[in-house]
């Protein structure tokens, strides 16, 4: 065992494929961002009133994942960073917030908790009213002239797990400072985000608004040749593998994003097949784990109730075999494993609804079956390899403590 050990470390040692694996990293900057210099110029227009220290309008980003929403925003907000002088008679502060980080996205509580850290204060994880977390909040930045931008990403999931009232009671903050304005960015994945929440929260908001449309292949290819260039030592790459990277993430919603991680887990893949260069073959056998990862992240960050609701699914699946589960046989369970564990019990209609977002994710597959004058049913089935299934089965009894 020692041996082979030595074998595998030694191969590392002589990296034959990577220069720079941090040019594939999703958290890497690049000097120069790629087409999206219209989406970089609207940002940039709509927020340059800061710099005179005026309040800008609320702004929304929206585009799917990985078309550069989040890149844009923060190369402007560095931009906007530089040019502010200090001799100024007001203070300038963006601060970014990732919503759907676990231990932020939970509560109201926990988000105004982490942008109180982020501003220089502190408030115990819990135990306070919401209310005096506001209040904590206002005394914290109304103290002196200031602007703040609150950057708040994947918002439209915080919003999905909390309410509406959070975006609101944040605009409605500006009434109650007496130096401070704050002025909120949106990030959101879901392009109707706004038009699902209640009319009184839009209306508070008085935002703009800029689209991130997918990359298509040619952009993406763009993209990867010229990350690849700092990230690969020279003719590693076979001929055609950034092109099918590209076209995998290009029908993937033209995510970015996929297509570097492609592309980085391609020549782990061939560095650990002891490869001289990275093949086509690796490009599919990366996209094969990505998919299989990607599924057990969604189950990983998915709420109590949508992994109680899962895990009966899944617990039906080992019983019944090959025999078919329905919507009321996954009920039913779903409602003896709350029972039992004294968890929260949904309405067969909600339940009904998480069935359909895993159906969504391709974690499931749902077919409506007519049963004539008797209605219809849903016939549910997994659509996920066994050995995710098991992974995805010890990940939920992880979380909820259930062994």
């Amino acid at each position: 065992m020692t041996l082979e050990i030595e074998k595998i470390f030694d191969n590392f040692d002589s990296n034959r494929i990577f220069k720079d694996k941090s040019l594939l990293q999703t958290n890497y900057k690049p000097a120069e961002i790629l087409h999206r210099g219209e989406q970089i110029r609207q940002i940039a227009s709509i927020l340059a009133p800061i710099l005179r220290g005026e309040k800008t309008s609320n702004l929304f980003l929206y585009g799917k994942t990985g078309t550069g929403k989040t890149l844009s925003i923060n190369y402007v907000r560095d931009e906007l960073l530089k040019r502010i002088k200090k001799d100024n008679d007001f203070r300038v502060k963006i601060e970014y917030l990732n919503c759907k980080l676990k231990k932020v996205s939970d509560t109201e509580y926990r988000i105004l908790a982490e942008l109180i850290k982020k501003l220089g204060g502190e408030v115990p994880a819990t135990g306070l009213p919401t209310q005096s977390v506001y209040g904590k909040f206002i005394e914290l930045i109304d103290n002196e002239k200031q602007l703040v931008v609150l950057i708040l990403d994947e918002i439209d999931q915080t919003v999905k797990k909390i309410s509406s009232d959070f975006l609101y009671n944040l605009t409605r903050l500006n009434s109650e400072l007496s130096k401070t304005q704050i002025c909120i960015v949106g990030i959101s994945n879901n392009l109707t985000f706004l038009e699902e929440v209640d009319p009184r929260v839009r209306s508070s908001l008085s935002e703009e608004e800029v689209v991130f449309p997918p990359y298509n292949a040619l952009q993406l290819q763009d993209i990867l040749n010229k990350r690849s260039k700092g990230a690969f030592k020279e003719n590693v790459l076979q001929p055609g593998v950034v092109a099918k990277c590209a076209a995998f993430a290009a029908r993937e919603h033209g995510d970015a994003r996929r297509a570097l991680d492609l592309l980085r887990i391609a020549g782990e893949l061939a560095e650990r097949g002891n490869s001289k260069k990275i093949l086509l073959k690796h490009i599919d056998e990366a996209n094969n784990k990505i998919e299989r990862d990607k599924i057990l992240d969604v189950i990983c960050s998915e709420p109590k109730q949508f992994q109680l609701v899962l895990y009966s699914i899944i617990n039906l699946s080992e019983k019944r075999k090959d025999k078919p589960i329905f919507t009321g046989d996954v009920y039913n369970f779903y409602y003896e494993l709350c029972i039992k564990n004294k968890s929260e019990v949904l309405t067969q209609r909600r339940v009904s609804d998480i069935i359909q977002e895993f159906d969504m994710l391709g974690i499931i597959n749902v077919k409506v079956i007519s049963k004539g004058r008797g209605g219809r049913m849903r016939e549910i089935k997994m659509a996920i390899t066994n050995n995710v299934i098991k992974k995805a089965k010890e990940i939920i009894e992880e979380s909820l403590d259930y062994k």
